[in-house]
C-alpha cells in the first residue's frame, strides 16, 4: 500500500471526522459536512482549506546569472517585490512539468510554490537548470492555509488587524501571525475574495483553531475546492494539464513569454506554426448530470476527444466539464455528446469562467 503523507492539521480533519483520501500522495480531507454545503459557505461565507501538502522552495541569488530567470515560461526578475506571478515548468516538448507561482520576496529573493504531487520533481528538475545562487525545499517547514470566501478579508481583519483591506489582487504582505512570520498572499483557487497564509508548520494548528472559532469561518475539503475552482474554469494538474499537454493546447498561451528564454520555448513556437491536433474546451451540460474524467466527448456519433474534469454545478444548477477536442470543433455553440458506457448526456461548448459571479476581486 502507499504511504501517504500527512499534514499538521491531520488529527483536527479526524476530530471532525472528516471523509480523508489519498491526494499527491498526501492523505487528505475530501469533505466535512458536505461538499454542496461547504461550496456555498465558500461562495457566500469564508470557508478555510489545509493546504499544507503545496510544496514551497525558497531561492537566494541572482535571478539572472543564477540561472531562475531561465527556468519558467514568465520573468521573474520583472515580477515587483510584493508580488507573484503563475506559469509553467516545462520539458523539452513544451509539456508540463507543472503549474505554479513565485513570489518574489526581495531583489534576490523568491519562493516558489508547486503541486504536491510534483514537489519532489520539480525540485530535481529547477535545482539542475539553475548555475548558482542558493536553492532549498522548505516544504517540510512551512504550513498553508487558505481562507476563501466574501468574507475572508473581514475575518482576518477581525482576527488580525487592518494590513489585510488594502491589500490588492495578487499581492502579499510579511507580516508577524501568532509569533512568527507570516507570508499572506492575495490569491486563491475559489474564484472569490480569498487569502493563502504561509506560516511555520509548527503554527499551523493554532491558527486553524483560531481562524474556526469565528462563526463565519467553517472548513472545506478538496471536493469542494474542486468544484469550485471548476466553476472558474481553473486547471487541475494531473487533469487539464500534465507533461503531455502544452500551454497552447491547454488554452493557457497568455502565462507564456516568448520574449525571453525558457525551456520548451522552440517546441512551442514549432507547434504555433505548425497547429495544434487538440484544443481544451469548456462545455456545459444540458441537465444537472455530471460529467467525469476520461467520459468520451462525440460529435455527429463520432469519438473527438476525452473530459479531463467535471462536477455538477451548483451555481449553473448543470453539469460542467473541460476536456480536449479537435481544434475545429472548439467553437461557442458546438453541440456535443458526452458519454460513457450507458450514460450520454448533451452538451454545448461555452466560454470561461462557467461561473462570473464570485468576490475575487471584490
Amino acid at each position: 500500500m502507499e504511504q501517504l503523507s500527512t499534514t499538521p492539521l491531520c488529527g483536527r480533519h479526524e476530530a471532525l471526522k472528516a471523509l480523508m483520501a489519498p491526494f499527491g500522495g498526501w492523505n487528505m480531507p475530501i469533505q466535512y459536512e458536505g461538499i454542496i454545503a461547504e461550496h456555498k459557505w465558500c461562495r457566500e461565507q469564508a470557508a478555510l482549506f489545509d493546504i499544507c501538502h503545496m510544496g514551497e522552495f525558497m531561492y537566494e541569488g541572482d535571478f539572472e546569472s543564477g540561472g531562475l530567470e531561465d527556468v519558467f515560461t514568465f520573468s521573474v526578475k520583472s515580477i515587483p517585490v510584493g508580488r507573484s506571478r503563475y506559469g509553467f515548468l516545462l520539458n523539452e516538448q513544451g509539456g508540463i512539468i507543472d503549474d505554479l507561482i513565485v513570489f518574489r520576496l526581495a531583489e534576490d529573493k523568491a519562493m516558489i510554490v508547486v503541486n504536491a504531487a510534483t514537489a519532489d520533481n520539480d525540485y530535481a528538475v529547477i535545482a539542475e537548470r539553475l548555475r548558482g545562487g542558493s536553492f532549498t525545499n522548505i516544504t517540510a517547514a512551512t504550513g498553508k492555509l487558505d481562507i476563501q470566501g466574501p468574507l475572508s478579508r473581514a475575518v482576518l481583519t477581525t482576527a488580525f488587524g487592518d494590513e489585510f483591506a488594502k491589500l490588492p489582487y495578487f499581492k502579499f504582505t510579511t507580516m508577524n501571525i501568532l509569533g512568527s512570520e507570516a507570508i499572506v498572499s492575495r490569491t486563491g483557487y475559489t474564484g472569490e475574495l480569498g487569502y493563502e497564509i504561509f506560516l511555520p508548520a509548527a503554527k499551523v494548528v493554532e491558527l486553524w483553531d483560531l481562524l474556526l472559532k469565528d462563526p463565519r469561518v467553517k472548513p472545506a475539503g478538496l471536493g469542494a475546492r474542486d468544484v469550485l475552482r471548476l466553476e472558474v474554469g481553473y486547471s487541475l494538474y494531473g487533469s487539464d494539464i500534465d507533461e503531455a499537454t502544452t500551454p497552447l493546447e491547454a488554452g493557457l498561451e497568455g502565462f507564456v513569454n516568448f520574449d525571453k528564454s525558457f525551456v520548451g520555448k522552440e517546441a512551442l513556437l514549432r507547434q504555433r506554426e505548425q497547429g495544434l491536433v487538440r484544443k481544451k474546451v469548456a462545455f456545459e451540460v444540458l441537465g444537472r448530470r455530471s460529467p467525469r474524467h476520461h467520459y468520451d466527448i462525440c460529435f455527429s456519433g463520432e469519438n473527438v476527444g476525452t473530459v479531463t474534469s467535471g462536477v455538477f454545478s451548483p451555481m449553473l444548477s448543470s453539469g460542467i466539464g473541460i476536456g480536449f477536442i479537435r481544434p475545429d470543433l472548439a467553437v461557442i455553440g458546438t453541440p456535443l455528446v458526452i458519454m460513457h458506457e450507458r450514460v450520454s448526456m448533451e452538451a454545448t461548448v461555452c466560454e470561461l469562467p462557467f461561473y462570473r459571479g464570485g468576490s475575487l476581486r471584490s
